[in-house]
C-alpha cells in the first residue's frame, strides 16, 4: 500500500507540492511549535508532543513510496511514524509518517526569525483546506509567537512563497496582531 505523509505548515498548501490523493486530516497528541536549529538562523515550524492537543493538516500519497524529494524538502526534520495518531478519511488505513525537529536539535540560544513569505503560505493553505476557523485553528495551535516575524514579502526568501489576495493579506496579518507577534 502506498505511505502517506501528515503536512501540518506548508505542505497543507496544495500549491506548494504535487503530491496526489490529499485529504484534510487531524493528528492528535501533537502541537506545533517554531523552534530554532543550528541549521539555519531562520526558525522551522515543527510539532511536538502534546497529548491534550489534535491538529488540522493534509495528508497525502508518496507514490511508489519514493520519500527522497520530500525528505529534501524537510532537510532539518526527522521523519517519523505517526502510527495511528492521524484521523482521516481513507479505508483501509496506510501507512502515514510526519516530519519533526529533533528535539535534541532545538533550542539554540540566539534570536532567529520566523518568514513572513513562509507564514503567508501556510495560512493560505490553512484557509483553502479549512477556511477562516482553520486559520485561526492553526494559531492557536502553535507555540513560539515571541519569535519575531521578517517581514519579506517585498522580496520573498521563502522559495515557495506565493502571492496572497489583499484578504489573505489582511487574515494573516490580523492573527499576528492578536498574538502581539513583532513583526520586524
Amino acid at each position: 500500500m502506498t505511505p502517506y505523509f501528515f503536512g501540518y505548515g506548508s505542505l497543507v498548501n496544495r500549491q506548494t507540492h504535487n503530491y496526489p490523493d490529499a485529504h484534510p486530516a487531524r493528528l492528535r497528541g501533537w502541537r506545533r511549535a517554531w523552534v530554532r536549529t543550528a541549521v539555519r538562523d531562520l526558525v522551522f515550524l515543527s510539532v511536538v508532543e502534546d497529548p491534550g492537543t489534535t491538529i488540522d493538516g493534509l495528508i497525502a500519497a508518496v507514490p511508489g513510496a519514493d520519500w527522497a524529494a520530500l525528505d529534501a524538502r524537510e532537510a532539518g526534520y526527522a521523519r517519523l511514524s505517526s502510527g495511528g495518531a492521524v484521523i482521516h478519511p481513507i479505508s483501509p488505513a496506510p501507512d502515514i509518517a510526519h516530519y519533526a525537529v529533533p528535539p535534541a536539535d532545538t533550542g539554540v540560544p540566539g534570536e532567529h526569525a520566523i518568514l513572513l513569505s513562509y507564514l503567508d503560505v501556510v495560512v493560505q493553505g490553512f484557509l483553502h483546506e479549512f477556511g477562516e476557523a482553520g486559520v485561526a485553528a492553526f494559531f492557536d495551535t502553535t507555540d513560539g509567537w515571541d519569535t519575531p516575524v521578517l517581514n519579506d514579502r517585498a522580496a520573498p526568501r521563502y522559495p515557495r512563497h506565493k502571492v496572497l489576495s489583499a484578504a489573505e493579506t489582511a487574515l494573516v496579518d490580523d492573527h499576528l496582531a492578536r498574538l502581539s507577534a513583532r513583526v520586524e
